[in-house]
């Protein structure tokens, strides 16, 4: 009995490894929404967050996991941002340094400005995990378009992430 049991939950376990690793979550389309929210991390992030606003999906950005020695202007530089669009629509946001504080970080961001429908920018393997933190903290009735950046992971990264979100739906499932 013990052997079917175990059999079963490695069967299950590989099944979802397969189904993460295979099923990445996708860019989104051309949805309009109240803001972006980029996490920082692997590249194509922040590029990805400034064409959204470029192509105007959105009216403003936070940046989520900034280095903190990482100033407005040095930013505006490195990714040609003029300063007049990061005085009004680009906020650098120091306040996180994991996924998790990035949900945190990006909840009270939404909650001081009212906005009720965001797009979140990560990469694709990384998607899952930070849009479930992100609601687990945010009002239900807030609109979530997952925007993911394609990438190409290494069997590693998956095999890392994949245990993440199964430790994070563990805590939610048994509490946090």
């Amino acid at each position: 009995m013990l052997g079917r049991i175990f059999s079963f939950v490695v069967l299950a376990w590989m099944a979802g490894f397969i189904w993460f690793a295979v099923f990445l979550p996708r860019p989104a389309g051309d949805v309009k929404t109240e803001a972006v929210v980029v996490l920082t991390g692997s590249g194509g992030r922040i590029d990805r967050g400034l064409e959204v606003l470029n192509n105007k999906l959105a009216p403003k950005m936070l940046v989520s996991g900034v280095d903190p020695d990482v100033r407005p202007r040095e930013f505006a530089a490195q990714y040609k941002v003029p300063m007049s669009r990061m005085r009004c629509c680009v906020k650098l946001g120091y306040d996180s340094v994991d996924t998790r504080t990035n949900a945190n970080e990006t909840a009270r961001w939404l909650a001081a400005r009212h906005i009720t429908s965001v797009r979140l920018v990560t990469s694709d393997w990384h998607m899952r995990r930070a849009a479930l933190d992100l609601r687990r903290v945010v009002p239900a009735d807030v609109v979530l378009i997952e925007d993911a950046v394609p990438t190409q992971p290494t069997f590693r990264m998956l095999f890392l992430e994949y245990h993440k979100l199964l430790a994070r739906l563990a805590q939610r499932l048994w509490g946090e």
